[in-house]
């Protein structure tokens, strides 16, 4: 219903049971930016889910960040007992399909139109990778973000699972104090948390931020 609001992480829970009750333990294709923003969720979904961890995001820049975070996201899947017989999968690294979403939108503060575009990119791929594989189910940890909107993304989730017929999990990981855990794990097993989304213009953006708090 148009302007009610939904209890996502609920709607998680809800399906998490079906499958219990019906002694099934699915497939899931989980989209991963990073290893911060992937841990709280692995220690979560692994209870319930064999796990593939998708790691595809073009708008990461420069490439040496890119590969930074592909390698501390391995890392945590090595260190981290609950994470124990996850998978990982890496796409392709092609930030040219980044920039031709992003044109006319580089000045755009994050968190609108360009970030969604983004959203729908790394999703619609998950969703064909998932397809292609016969998952169970794709998602993405990206709700574990307070600075992301949770609604859209699992909007453009909802969209795409009817374009691939593939179930997409619905879900709001910060919820029941999922950011704050994550938060935890990452000082626990040392990890990098970058100080920008990924994209050269969120870069720009944190870093003028800083100039200015720096300013006299």
């Amino acid at each position: 219903m148009s302007g009610v609001k939904v209890n996502y992480q609920l709607l998680l829970e809800q399906e998490i049971a079906r499958n219990q009750q019906a002694g099934k333990r699915p497939r899931l294709l989980l989209h991963a930016c990073c290893a911060p923003c992937s841990s709280y969720v692995l220690e979560y979904l692994c209870q319930y889910f064999d796990i593939t961890l998708f790691f595809y995001n073009p708008n990461i820049a420069p490439e040496n960040e890119y590969r930074f975070r592909a390698g501390e996201l391995q890392r945590l899947i090595r260190e981290m007992p609950s994470a124990h017989g996850v998978c990982f999968a890496e796409g392709p690294y092609d930030p040219e399909r980044f920039y031709e979403i992003a044109q006319g939108l580089e000045q755009m503060p994050e968190g609108g139109e360009r970030c969604f575009r983004c959203y729908r990119l790394r999703l619609a791929e998950t969703a064909r990778y998932a397809a292609a594989h016969d998952f169970d189910y794709f998602t993405t940890t990206l709700s574990i973000s307070p600075y992301k909107n949770a609604a859209k993304l699992n909007t453009i989730g909802a969209e795409l699972a009817e374009e691939y017929s593939t179930a997409y999990l619905f879900s709001d990981f910060k919820k029941k104090g999922g950011y704050l855990r994550s938060c935890r794990l990452s000082a626990e097993y040392g990890l990098y948390r970058q100080d920008y989304c990924g994209c050269a213009f969120s870069k720009a953006e944190a870093l003028r931020r800083r100039q200015t708090i720096g300013s006299p």
